[in-house]
């Protein structure tokens, strides 16, 4: 007697399922960065293949970044945002609709600079064998923060979520800042500051203010989201060597300075890097300077 096949469906998203996941979480993406994320070994052409389907249904529109270059970056529409709500790998995050091409060029230059560090870390896990998707890059990630001198709120430009494998297992996770050198050497130290806030505040439970038991049984704030306070990475871009060079210095000079700061960088790892020298060498190369002891620059996991 023979027994039927059963016909299982199958496991793995779509292309066009996955494509439209990344321009949810990332909010906005070149045609060469979602080639690089979804298919990086086959032609370029083959992405236009994904997109077309989706701009035809409405669910994605792109705007144009500069006629030379020809290049275009890809945003949902409301009817996207609408269609990937409560999907699995973007559970917790709202979907972000930008109000139309003209919106979109004036985000692309931060959102697509963060896209491009995002991707050293992902070409560099492929070549390691390391775990390391393109969704473990979290854009925009906020928490909530009391008594910051009036901002209440840190917002990481984003974290990131990286396994390696070898030798041994282990998890990482980092807060990254890009700077594009539009904001003042001293503004961007100063986030070192908020970061120091948000890694020593205990928020006091509820009806136990003041009493030991309460303060016992308090937990930093942080501790609620991970098991570690993620390592502190700045990539730097925008200006000529000799200025980043001299941001770099200022935010290891703030780490020195500040009590607050020097206290965090006993306890997380924290560096600085050119955008150029990871796309060149890879996270894992000598590029990242130590914002605390000496500057000899290493790789991100030896911070």
């Amino acid at each position: 007697m023979t027994v039927p096949a059963v016909i299982q469906p199958d496991t793995a998203d779509t292309y066009a399922h996955q494509a439209l996941a990344l321009i949810a979480q990332h909010r906005l993406l070149t045609s060469t960065q979602l080639h690089q994320m979804l298919m990086p070994h086959t032609p370029p052409r083959k992405v236009h293949n994904v997109l077309a389907p989706l701009r035809a249904e409405g669910l994605i529109a792109h705007t144009s970044l500069g006629v030379r270059s020809g290049l275009k970056a890809h945003f949902l529409t409301a009817a996207g945002a609408q269609a990937v709500t409560d999907w699995p790998e973007l559970r917790g995050r709202a979907a972000t609709v930008i109000a139309g091409p003209a919106a979109a060029a004036m985000r692309a230059a931060h959102t697509l600079t963060g896209v491009r560090a995002h991707l050293t870390f992902l070409a560099e896990a492929r070549d390691r064998g390391d775990e390391y998707q393109a969704l473990d890059w979290v854009p925009e990630v906020t928490h909530r923060l009391p008594d910051t001198g009036g901002e209440d709120r840190l917002i990481a430009d984003a974290v990131l979520h990286y396994t390696a494998v070898e030798p041994r297992r282990l998890q990482y996770r980092a807060f990254v800042e890009i700077d594009r050198t539009t904001m003042s050497s001293e503004r961007l130290a100063r986030k070192l500051i908020t970061y120091a806030r948000f890694h020593d505040y205990t928020p006091q439970p509820a009806g136990r203010r003041g009493t030991v038991a309460g303060q016992g049984a308090a937990l930093f704030a942080w501790q609620r989201f991970y098991p570690r306070f993620p390592r502190i990475l700045f990539v730097l871009t925008g200006a000529p060597r000799a200025t980043l060079t001299a941001r770099i210095a200022d935010l290891r000079r703030m780490t020195a300075d500040h009590d607050l700061v020097t206290r965090l960088a006993a306890h997380v790892p924290l560096g600085a890097a050119v955008l150029g020298d990871l796309e060149e060498a890879g996270p894992s190369g000598p590029v990242w300077t130590p914002l605390a002891g000496t500057g000899e620059r290493r790789g991100w996991m030896q911070l």
